[in-house]
C-alpha cells in the first residue's frame, strides 16, 4: 500500500484556509480502490487545491519580497563600460569593475578608487533582467587603513544584490534616483565560477615610466614561467617602446594579459608610496592597490594561486623544484593558512657578480639578475615588507606588502624555504661588504633560464 502524502501549508499566507492560530496539515492519500469514481475524484480536488496552495504560496513570498523595491523602469539601452577604468559623473570616484561574491552571502563588489574625504554614500542600480528596470540599493564603502595619506584611496564598494532581480548588469551613483539615460553600466563578472586554466598567475601592478630594462623583463617572465606560473597579469600605464615590444611579443604567446591602466588621465598620479612625498599629487604609486584588488577578483576563479610582485621581484623556492612543490607542502602542512608571506630581500645592483656575464647578447638593454646574488640582512627594528602567494577565493581585500582582509590566516614563509629576490638600489647603501649574504639560487635555474631567455630574444629581434 502507498503511504499518505503529508504536506504543511504557511498559516500566516493562508489563513483563508486554516483556522485561526492553529496550523493547517493537508492529508492528500491516493483512492484505495481505482475503480472508486468518487474516491478519484476527490484525490483529484486534493492535488489540484495543493497546487493553487503552492501558487499562492510563491507568489506571497515573491509580493512580500517585492516591497522593499525601488524599481525604475528603463529599458537596458546604456552603454556598457568598455575600458578598464571609467569616471563617474561626481568627478570623484573612478570605477573599475564589478564582481558577483556568494562567500559570505550573495553580494556585489565593485574595485573603485575614490576621494575618501569627498565621497561617503554611493547606490548600486542593479539591472533586472526580467523587470526591465533597476533596483537603486545603498552602498557599504569600504576603504583600506594604508591610503598613505593621498586624498584618493582604493576601496571596495560592496552591495547586496537584491533577491529575484537576476541582474547581469550594474551602475554606480551618488543618488538612489535620478535621470538614468545613458548611464554607464558595469558587468557583473563572476556570476558563473569556471574551472581554473592556471595553477598560479602573477599580477604586475603597476607598469609606468619609459625604462629600456628589456634583459630583466624577458629573464623575469620566464623564470615565472620557470617556477610554475602559466599567465602574468600586468596592469600597464606606460612603458618604453623596447619593453612593449617584449609585452606584445608575450601577449601573442598567450602567456601575458594586458590591462590597460590609464589613471593618470583621470588623477595625478605619483611614483611615491607616501602623499609627504609627493604632496602635488592625489594618488600614490598609480593606484597599485586598486589594481592588485581588481586583478584579485579578475583571477578569483581563473587560478589556484595568486602571487603580488613588481617586475623586479621574484618568489625563490629554496629547497624546492617550484612553486608547485613548495605551495603542495605548505598547503598539506598549514592548511588553514590563505596567504603566504615571503620575506623581502634587497640585491644592490651596484654589486655584481660576472660569472654569467656573456651568457646573454651585450646589445640587449638592461640588466643581468643572474649577477646578483648578495642581498642586504634585515634592518634591526625596521619592519621589512614583504610580498604573497594567495588563495584568492579566501582573500576579500588585499594591500600592496599583506592581505587586508581574508578567511585564512596569514603564513610568514620561513627564509630558508623562500625568499624575495628583489633587485634594485641599495637600501643600506654604506653596509661594508662583507655584512652582505651570499645566495646563489637563482643560479639553480641558471640552464633552463639562459636558454628561454635567449630563445625570446631571438624572436624579438
Amino acid at each position: 500500500m502507498q503511504m499518505p502524502l503529508l504536506y504543511v501549508i504557511d498559516e500566516a499566507a493562508y489563513s483563508g484556509f486554516c483556522a485561526a492560530g492553529s496550523g493547517c496539515l493537508l492529508t492528500i492519500a491516493p483512492p484505495k480502490d481505482t475503480t472508486d469514481m468518487y474516491h478519484a475524484r476527490s484525490y483529484k480536488s486534493c492535488v489540484a487545491l495543493f497546487l493553487i496552495f503552492l501558487f499562492l504560496l510563491s507568489t506571497y513570498n515573491f509580493v512580500k519580497i517585492r516591497k522593499s523595491w525601488t524599481l525604475l523602469t528603463a529599458p537596458k539601452s546604456n552603454l556598457t563600460a568598455a575600458g578598464s577604468i571609467t569616471p563617474l559623473q561626481d568627478n570623484k570616484t573612478l570605477i573599475m569593475s564589478a564582481y558577483y561574491d556568494d562567500r559570505e552571502s550573495n553580494n556585489v563588489r565593485i574595485v573603485a578608487i575614490l576621494n575618501v574625504d569627498k565621497v561617503k554614500e554611493l547606490y548600486c542600480w542593479f539591472f533586472c533582467e526580467f523587470r526591465k528596470g533597476y533596483i537603486p540599493v545603498r552602498a557599504q564603502i569600504d576603504v583600506p587603513s594604508d591610503q598613505f595619506g593621498f586624498p584618493y584611496s582604493a576601496a571596495i564598494v560592496l552591495c547586496k544584490d537584491p533577491q529575484l532581480c537576476f541582474s547581469h548588469h550594474i551602475s554606480i551613483h551618488s543618488t538612489s534616483t535620478g535621470d538614468i539615460d545613458g548611464i554607464q553600466v558595469f558587468e557583473i563578472k563572476n556570476r558563473e565560477p569556471r574551472s581554473f586554466s592556471a595553477n598560479f598567475t602573477v599580477c604586475i601592478s603597476t607598469m609606468f615610466g619609459n625604462s629600456s630594462n628589456v634583459l630583466q623583463f624577458v629573464q623575469a617572465i620566464e623564470m615565472y614561467r620557470i617556477l610554475g606560473a602559466q599567465k602574468v597579469v600586468i596592469y600597464k600605464n606606460s612603458c618604453s617602446r623596447a619593453i612593449g615590444r617584449a609585452v606584445d611579443y608575450y601577449v601573442s604567446e598567450g602567456v601575458v594579459e594586458v590591462v590597460p591602466w590609464p589613471i593618470d588621465r583621470y588623477l595625478r598620479t605619483s611614483d611615491a608610496w607616501h602623499h609627504d612625498m609627493d604632496p602635488k599629487n592625489e594618488i600614490g604609486y598609480y593606484g597599485q592597490v586598486a589594481a592588485l584588488n581588481d586583478c584579485l577578483y579578475r583571477n578569483m576563479y581563473k587560478t589556484k594561486y595568486l602571487t603580488f610582485n613588481d617586475i623586479d621581484e621574484i618568489i625563490l623556492p629554496r629547497i624546492h623544484t617550484d612553486w608547485n612543490e613548495m605551495m603542495e607542502t605548505l598547503q598539506k602542512e598549514h592548511p588553514d593558512k590563505s596567504v603566504f608571506l615571503i620575506e623581502n630581500h634587497y640585491y644592490p645592483i651596484h654589486l655584481t657578480d660576472h660569472t654569467f656575464d656573456n651568457a646573454f647578447p651585450k646589445d640587449v638593454p638592461g640588466r643581468n639578475i643572474l649577477q646578483y646574488i648578495y642581498y642586504e640582512p634585515e634592518q634591526p627594528n625596521v619592519y621589512n615588507n614583504h610580498k604573497m602567494i594567495v588563495n584568492p577565493r579566501k582573500v576579500i581585500q588585499t594591500s600592496v606588502h599583506f592581505s587586508l582582509k581574508a578567511y585564512g590566516g596569514n603564513l610568514d614563509v620561513a627564509n630558508h624555504i623562500a625568499g624575495l629576490h628583489h633587485s634594485r638600489e641599495a637600501k643600506q647603501p654604506n653596509l661594508p661588504f662583507t655584512s652582505l649574504i651570499r645566495d646563489t639560487t637563482l643560479w639553480k635555474y641558471n640552464v633552463t633560464l639562459i636558454r628561454n631567455v635567449n630563445r625570446v630574444l631571438k624572436n624579438l629581434s
